[in-house]
């Protein structure tokens, strides 16, 4: 997993790992590791509460030095997770690296499906396939009545794909155990595997491995 989400690198602490990256000759630079994960991010490189004021040109040779002095071993895939939005680090990425392809993410609100279409648009320019579209924070069951709410309409992911074309992979839910699991650096597929909010990763996982692109 590539964090590559360079101005608000989270995958450390949600995958539980801290520590700076060694460099043994001063070239190369060894990853961490946890929940059978392979990480690399900037993340590790800073301290937790200081900003990141880098220009773009820094950020790049950055994101080339983990892409390409890592040693990530023997993979079956490498996950990028990237920022918000349409900037460099998506071009540099579409650019420099042979993608597979892109996953997009989005909340079901007509606001956040604006940036959405944005992203499948640059992608689309970039040449980068579209291997599907992931609706995040769709619902949550009240714990009063024990029914199921859409604070953020629904429906709105899996719309969109259909016009774009693109497979809609499904939906996670706006849950308090995944909240609890990401801030404590367990995943909810190592701390609850057989959880309902363990399945919606785990089915979305499942769909992608099964696409064609990935075979």
């Amino acid at each position: 997993l590539l964090d590559a989400d360079v101005y608000g690198p989270s995958q450390p602490r949600m995958l539980g790992v801290s520590g700076r990256p060694s460099s043994p000759d001063g070239q190369t630079i060894l990853p961490l590791r946890n929940h059978g994960v392979t990480v690399m991010s900037l993340g590790l490189m800073m301290p937790d509460d200081e900003a990141l004021i880098w220009r773009g040109p820094m950020l790049m040779g950055a994101l080339q030095q983990m892409l390409g002095q890592v040693q990530w071993g023997q993979l079956d895939v490498l996950l990028v997770d990237l920022p918000p939005g349409t900037g460099d680090v998506q071009m540099t990425l579409s650019q420099k690296v042979n993608v597979t392809g892109a996953v997009i993410v989005s909340t079901p609100q007509d606001i956040a499906l604006l940036d959405a279409r944005k992203g499948i648009d640059m992608f689309k320019r970039m040449n980068v396939p579209l291997l599907g579209f992931v609706e995040n924070m769709a619902s949550f069951i009240c714990d009063g009545c024990q029914k199921e709410h859409h604070p953020f309409g629904h429906g709105g992911a899996k719309a969109e794909a259909e016009k774009q074309g693109i497979p809609f992979l499904g939906e996670i839910p706006l849950d308090l155990n995944i909240r609890i699991a990401s801030d404590g650096g367990v995943p909810m597929v190592v701390s609850k595997p057989s959880s309902p909010q363990a399945k919606a990763f785990l089915d979305i996982a499942d769909l992608l491995i099964a696409s064609e692109v990935l075979n």
